[in-house]
């Protein structure tokens, strides 16, 4: 790798007044200024060897970025045997699952958040997760952010023997009972989807761990502005994701909050791109508000470990310098 790619910089963002909001700890300073700027896992392209995998990580963490987002799926779907699918993703697509990843990335670093992005909840069992997740945040010390989403897979909902019907609601009342999971000695829960009698988890985090929610649908907006801790968009920075946070802050309003404590994780693409179309592009989710704002390097041609990393300095140095 080169000495440019492994320079260590204090923090990465982008200029524009922002205040960390609660559950993103302090990873960085220097700068001090606008969006924490993080990276995107090469889920497909990283690989399988956990030498490289460590390199990858510390790596990030040398170039200074202030967080990791990894995507989840569980199953790939077989397209030869499933005639009418058309998701993006299939059985020869790899992914790292990312509580497991996360907990395997806490152990070789130190400063770097873990960000799922996002988990499909209503696919996995709540009571689980909210053990991992928090198993996640005490060896990390408070450095994951749980994001998750509803998901699109049906294969996937079927493997997992969970009905694709309903995750929505399903996903709400699961937030609900993991954050009592997060902070009580005992919870009795009785819901539509969950049962817990006079039980929970032990050992539990010292903070309830953050959790923000991914999507763009009215009733998950709505949701979100409940909810969430933050908010994950899918797509960029556009009228349609504008108009997607004001959606959110008028459901806050009307909760009583305010967005001073609210994140927004944005992601950019360095494929196609250039500096200054990345400096554009950063600029743009700024001004719309987004506190964060990670880099994905994979899909931009062949490379290996270090040129992912020579991509993420190469991207940071556009939009930090």
């Amino acid at each position: 790798m080169s000495t440019t790619a492994m320079s260590t910089v204090k923090s990465v963002c982008v200029g524009y007044e922002r205040s960390t909001p609660p559950g993103q700890p302090e990873l960085a300073t220097g700068y001090g200024r606008g969006m924490q700027i993080g990276a995107v896992l090469p889920h497909n392209e990283i690989g399988s060897d956990p030498a490289q995998l460590r390199t990858y990580l510390q790596g990030l963490e040398s170039i200074g970025v202030t967080h990791l987002l990894a995507y989840d799926h569980v199953v790939g779907a077989d397209r030869a045997r499933h005639a009418d699918f058309n998701g993006p993703y299939d059985k020869d697509v790899a992914f790292h699952e990312p509580l497991t990843f996360f907990a395997f990335a806490a152990g070789v670093t130190e400063r770097l958040g873990l960000m799922s992005a996002v988990l499909i909840l209503p696919q996995r069992q709540a009571v689980l997760v909210a053990k991992q997740a928090a198993e996640v945040a005490i060896v990390s010390g408070n450095r994951f952010r749980v994001g998750v989403g509803t998901g699109w897979n049906t294969v996937e909902y079927e493997a997992l023997d969970v009905p694709f019907e309903h995750r929505g609601r399903r996903q709400a009342e699961q937030v609900e009972l993991m954050r009592r999971l997060w902070t009580e000695d005992v919870v009795d829960f009785s819901g539509e989807f969950h049962t817990v009698t006079a039980a929970s988890i032990n050992p539990r985090p010292s903070k309830p761990v953050p959790v923000w929610f991914g999507g763009s649908s009215s009733a998950l907006l709505a949701r979100c502005a409940k909810l969430g801790d933050g908010w994950i968009p899918l797509g960029g920075a556009n009228d349609k994701a504008k108009a997607a946070i004001d959606t959110i802050r008028t459901h806050r309003q009307a909760s009583g909050l305010t967005m001073d404590d609210f994140g927004i994780q944005a992601q950019a693409q360095y494929a196609g791109g250039d500096p200054d179309r990345w400096r554009s592009h950063a600029d743009k989710w700024a001004a719309l508000g987004a506190t964060h704002l990670a880099i994905a390097t994979h899909n931009a041609g062949p490379t290996d470990v270090h040129g992912h990393l020579e991509r993420v300095q190469e991207y940071v140095t556009a939009v930090t310098g």
